[in-house]
């Protein structure tokens, strides 16, 4: 069964084909994808497919993705999640988007926290990792608040709009956590 996470403002819970309208506004915003690593959606079936991704990786425990809905609106907002689970190394990587019209309001890193003590306290991981643009300053502030650490620099890690862009490699791990929402 997909685990329900809550924090203050949001329920966190699985993605389903009933969101797929909702997804598909959220990943055809170019300001959303802008630092995202794909192109925009331009079609309803490319939601279909992203929620049957997160449906797979969950079934295969390669990742897990849940939608972000508002406590007060019932509104989903956006994703987050764990991509690249890799449950014998413990460890996976983060990623979250939220609709633009909910940013600046806290709820990616409230979100995220919540993510990162099921990470830790639940799954066992014992590192958490995040790839994000270098000109995604948004993304680092979320990651720097919830007490990432920026590594370094992979070059040409991420291709995208026919051009390779190089991000930062952060990590938060184990003996590190601080502050997550139970």
């Amino acid at each position: 069964m997909f685990p329900i996470l809550l924090t203050p403002r949001t329920t966190l819970r699985e993605i389903t084909e009933v969101d797929a309208d909702t997804i598909f506004d959220c990943f055809s915003q170019k300001e959303v994808i802008r630092y995202y690593g794909q192109e925009k959606f331009t079609t309803i079936q490319e939601a279909l497919v992203l929620i049957d991704i997160f449906a797979e990786n969950y079934r295969t425990q390669k990742g897990m993705r849940w939608g972000i809905e508002r406590l007060d609106t019932g509104e989903l907002i956006g994703t987050v999640g764990f991509n690249q689970w890799n449950q014998k190394h413990k460890r996976a990587e983060i990623g979250y988007e939220l609709h633009p019209q909910h940013w600046g309001h806290g709820y990616a890193s409230e979100a995220a926290s919540a993510v990162m003590a099921y990470g830790f306290d639940t799954l066992q991981l014992v590192r958490i990792g995040a790839v994000v643009f270098l000109e995604n300053k948004a993304s680092q502030h979320v990651l720097e608040k919830l007490g990432f650490q920026k590594e370094g620099v992979l070059k040409n890690y991420m291709y995208q709009n026919g051009k390779a862009h190089d991000t930062f490699v952060y990590s938060s791990l184990l003996h590190n956590k601080k502050g997550f929402f139970s």
